[in-house]
C-alpha cells in the first residue's frame, strides 16, 4: 500500500490529500482551533409527559453545565371542533386564565429545586410555532425537546411538532428520542 500524497492547492492554504487508488480529499492547512461555546439560555418545551421531562432532564443538565437560565415553555394547542358549533376563544375566558395559572404552577413545581434560574412561559397557539417565537423572543441558545419518533401514517397524519421545531428554529436544538438512554 503506498502512503498518502500531500499536495499544496496554490489558491489557498487548505492541502489535497490523494490516496493510493488516486481519490482525492481536501483538508484544512491547520488544525481548527475549538470555539467556546457560550450558552446562557436553555429552552425547553414541556407537554408533562414522560418524554419531556427527560428531555427536562437534559435541559436540566445543560443549564447546570454552562451556569445557564433554564426556560420551560408550555404551548396550550386550542382545539376547534367541526360543526354548527365550537368552543368560544380560549385566550379570553377566565377558564383560560386559571387553567394558565394551573399550568405555570406545575411548571414551577417541575423546575423547583433544579439547581439553576428558571423561567416559565405559558401561550397559546400552535405548539411548533410558538415555540419557535418563544425562542427568537428569548434568544435562546440552544433547545432541547423530547420526540415521539413517529413513523410512517402516524407521522403523515399527526405531522411533528419536533421535526417543525428543528427546521425553523434560531438556535441548535438538541432531539431527545424516548428510548434515549439515560446519561445521569
Amino acid at each position: 500500500m503506498k502512503p498518502l500524497q500531500l499536495l499544496k492547492k496554490k489558491e489557498s492554504s487548505a492541502k489535497i490529500v490523494v490516496s493510493a487508488r488516486g481519490h482525492k480529499a481536501t483538508a484544512p492547512a491547520a488544525p481548527l482551533a475549538p470555539a467556546a461555546i457560550k450558552i446562557r439560555r436553555v429552552l425547553v418545551p414541556v407537554d408533562f409527559s414522560d418524554h419531556s421531562q427527560n428531555a427536562l432532564r437534559y435541559a436540566v443538565a445543560f443549564a447546570s453545565q454552562f451556569g445557564a437560565e433554564l426556560i420551560l415553555v408550555h404551548i396550550v394547542e386550542q382545539m376547534v371542533y367541526p360543526g354548527d358549533w365550537m368552543y368560544p376563544p380560549l385566550a379570553s375566558s377566565d377558564f383560560a386564565t386559571e387553567k394558565r395559572e394551573q399550568i405555570l404552577e406545575r411548571l414551577k413545581q417541575l423546575s423547583a429545586g433544579v439547581g439553576v434560574k428558571a423561567r416559565q412561559i405559558v401561550r397559546l397557539g400552535r405548539a411548533w410555532q410558538e415555540v419557535v417565537e418563544i425562542a427568537k423572543e428569548q434568544k435562546a441558545d440552544i433547545l432541547i425537546i423530547a420526540t415521539h419518533g413517529y413513523t410512517g401514517l402516524k407521522h403523515v397524519l399527526l405531522g411533528s411538532v419536533a421535526e417543525k421545531i428543528v427546521r425553523h428554529a434560531p438556535c441548535p436544538v438538541l432531539t431527545v428520542r424516548p428510548e434515549e438512554r439515560d446519561f445521569l
